[in-house]
């Protein structure tokens, strides 16, 4: 990918604050939506999530995923224009979910990132159905708007989010 779409991709996904988790259901599609925070290598996701969802069970069964990050309806492209819907610059991620130890290292650590972004999903942290998953990217699908489309392997995508 060239800057400019490196640029596109890493601003969507650092500025929104939620996506599409699909997930595997008895060999059925699953989605629902999850907050996310970028953290660690690649970079990756975390998501935190209660064990009494069913996305939590469907991950914990299979931990294949994907994640959906679109930007918002209505936004604004440089020409000062509505962007359509078919347009809209979004990122399919599939990957790997992993469960962290909370006496672990990575936990502290990702639970701060969580918490830096959620501040008050502090609260959600001293339940004990509440899980916090790191997500590795494996590929990555990113629409640009019309024709702009790329397929990313893992350093592709390390590469587009370093922008």
């Amino acid at each position: 990918m060239d800057d400019v779409s490196n640029r596109i991709l890493a601003n969507l996904v650092r500025g929104r604050t939620t996506a599409a988790l699909g997930t595997i259901d008895r060999g059925e599609p699953f989605v629902s939506m999850v907050p996310y925070v970028l953290h660690g290598e690649g970079p990756g996701f975390l998501i935190h999530v209660s064990g009494l969802s069913a996305h939590t069970r469907h991950v914990l069964l299979h931990p294949r995923v994907s994640l959906m990050v679109t930007a918002a309806e209505n936004s604004i492209g440089d020409d000062g224009e509505v962007i359509e819907p078919q347009a809209l610059p979004r990122a399919t991620i599939a990957g790997m979910a992993q469960r962290l130890d909370p006496a672990g290292t990575d936990y502290a650590e990702g639970k701060s990132s969580y918490l830096k972004r959620f501040p008050t999903a502090e609260q959600m942290f001293v339940l004990p159905d509440f899980s916090l998953f790191a997500i590795r990217p494996l590929t990555v699908r990113f629409i640009a708007g019309f024709g702009r489309a790329h397929s990313l392997n893992p350093e592709g995508w390390a590469q587009a989010m370093a922008a």
